[in-house]
């Protein structure tokens, strides 16, 4: 099956994202869209409102309005709900837009597991599923996992495969945005640089979209969560491996090729450990969960007593560990926090974000590093720009990137034009 990837101008956003769809923005490029898709847009973003403020907010006559949503009120994404306030006069018919009309999906496919969240239209989550698998080395049993992890989902509610309106998927890798059904064969071999996950399209017959993790984190943590509000942010994800999303003027930054957000394989320290991308000493090798498996083994001699001392390749063990003030689960926490802080200290200075959000499956570790890091970055950031950037740890946890994998779903496909009309014929498989 083709990919069909749709290239956008820059104007109008990341990829499909056409702008102010979110509202963050003063509303100024109405004429971006065909008329009835701003005028659905800005009834999602209100939620309710009347005929007049539409012709108000966008500048049209009341007779164009009132056609515009006639046709709206006939796909179901638009409903009359009563009687609102008056200024003087009649009173005016409030239309209010239905969030449970239609559904998105967002699947997480990270290296050690995967997991699928249900949203309504209104960013609601609906329902959420999580799978331990070996990603990594499995890529047809990850596949299989995937429809069973999105049926499950939709099984939850009333005619979920009908009212599925798009899916998202968050990869472990980075995503070319000219070739969105690429993977990398050094962050995950065994998939031989294929995702192959138009096939969620064949089966669903709905648009498909392909991000990166940490930029889904991102997007989730900045619609949705601690990020609300901060135009300029950085994600950073501790799993498996390390990666960092970025939001600069309020949209996602990719780079030209997809990679920006590698945090990983940033060089620190000057030691000689060679990283599996062909690098030596990255800061992948000294923080995330194949660095502290390794880790362990090298303390568990220093620390005989710990809970680790046997050794583990399970991140919750080490959490667990942690939680107990167990010394070599704590040790292990402090180095990491030595090295994420240098990389952290090094963005700051260059970009200057607003906040800063530590993200991933494992909060207690985000928890631990929030206060290390914070010294360690007063001390290696210029003095103007750490009054101005915010350390917290993520409102979203565990499911922030599938959360932003349904965003990313949701925004691509309020973007096509006429969206509302109909379900998409075309696959649309995109790093919008």
């Amino acid at each position: 099956m083709t990919l069909d990837v749709k290239n956008q101008a820059p104007t109008s956003g990341v990829g499909y994202v056409q702008p102010n769809f979110f509202g963050y923005r003063k509303v100024d490029r109405w004429e971006a869209r065909p008329l009835a898709d701003s005028v659905l847009h800005l009834i999602w973003r209100e939620h309710q409102i009347s005929r007049a403020e539409i012709a108000r907010q966008i500048g049209l006559s009341r007779s164009t309005v009132t056609e515009v949503i006639r046709d709206l009120l006939l796909t179901g994404y638009v409903k009359e709900v009563g009687a609102g306030i008056s200024s003087g006069g009649r009173k005016p018919i409030v239309l209010e837009f239905q969030n449970d009309h239609k559904v998105i999906l967002g699947v997480d496919i990270g290296a050690t597991h995967v997991s699928a969240s249900l949203m309504n239209l209104g960013g609601e989550l609906l329902a959420f599923e999580k799978r331990s698998h070996s990603v990594r080395s499995d890529p047809e049993g990850t596949r299989s996992l995937v429809f069973q992890l999105c049926d499950t989902c939709l099984n939850t509610i009333e005619d979920g495969n009908q009212r599925l309106l798009s899916i998202g998927i968050a990869l472990p890798s980075p995503v070319d945005p000219d070739h969105p059904e690429w993977i990398s064969e050094v962050v995950i071999p065994a998939w031989q640089g294929k995702n192959e996950l138009d096939i969620l399209h064949s089966h669903y017959g709905v648009p498909v979209y392909v991000d990166n993790d940490a930029n889904l984190g991102a997007l989730a943590e900045n619609r949705w969560g601690a990020g609300r509000g901060y135009e300029d942010l950085t994600y950073v994800k501790i799993g498996y491996g390390i990666g960092a999303g970025f939001v600069l003027n309020g949209e996602v930054y990719r780079g030209s090729t997809g990679i920006a957000g590698e945090m990983g394989h940033m060089p620190v320290g000057g030691g000689e450990t060679l990283c599996e991308c062909g690098l030596t000493d990255c800061l992948t090798t000294h923080v995330g969960g194949k660095a502290m498996f390794a880790r362990i083994s090298e303390l568990a001699e220093k620390y005989p007593h710990s809970l680790l001392a046997r050794g583990t390749s399970n991140l919750e063990e080490i959490e667990l560990a942690a939680h107990a003030n167990d010394e070599l689960a704590l040790q292990l926490y402090q180095e990491m926090a030595d090295y994420l802080s240098t990389a952290i200290s090094g963005w700051i200075n260059m970009m200057n974000p607003g906040r800063i959000i530590l993200g991933g499956a494992m909060k207690q570790l985000q928890n631990r590093l929030l206060a290390p890091v914070q010294e360690k970055i007063k001390a290696c950031s210029i003095v103007g720009s750490v009054p101005n950037t915010d350390i917290q740890t993520s409102e979203l946890g565990h499911k922030a990137e599938s959360i932003g994998a349904a965003t990313l779903a949701l925004e691509g496909v309020f973007a096509e034009p006429g969206f509302y009309r109909n379900k998409g014929e075309t696959l649309h498989v995109s790093s919008a």
